[in-house]
């Protein structure tokens, strides 16, 4: 069981947090404070989920999604997108219309976290 995430979050916070709850759990963690560098990542590792901040100072959420999500090699990527929007338009925004396979509200707790994580496709454990 060495599923592996990766964080994008510009929180120093919120990545030691997620961190924290996801080795917690026995997972291997990378962690980024922007998407610089991320897609990279993403394609050079496996990773069973990425958790993504939507307001980010280089380039938001949505774009780096629409960005991942047009990549033929990663395009299917399971991303979880995280963000203090927490109305039905800004979630509905994030799952239908900038596509994300789902969306935590912050601040995330360990709970919801650990649902988020019983949804993923590849049953990790």
């Amino acid at each position: 069981m060495n599923e592996r995430f990766l964080i994008i979050d510009d929180s120093a916070t919120q990545r030691h947090l997620l961190t924290s709850f996801l080795q917690d759990f026995g997972y291997t963690v990378d962690a980024c404070e922007s998407t610089t560098g991320a897609l990279e990542k993403i394609i050079n590792n496996h990773y069973a989920a990425i958790l993504l901040d939507i307001v980010l100072p280089d380039q938001d959420g949505y774009k780096f999604l629409r960005e991942l999500r047009s990549h033929q090699q990663v395009g299917d990527q399971y991303v979880i997108l995280c963000s203090t929007k927490n109305t039905k338009l800004e979630i509905d925004y994030g799952l239908k219309r900038a596509k994300a396979n789902d969306y935590l509200t912050k601040p995330v707790s360990r709970e919801s976290l650990s649902e988020a994580l019983l949804k993923l496709p590849q049953q990790v454990k």
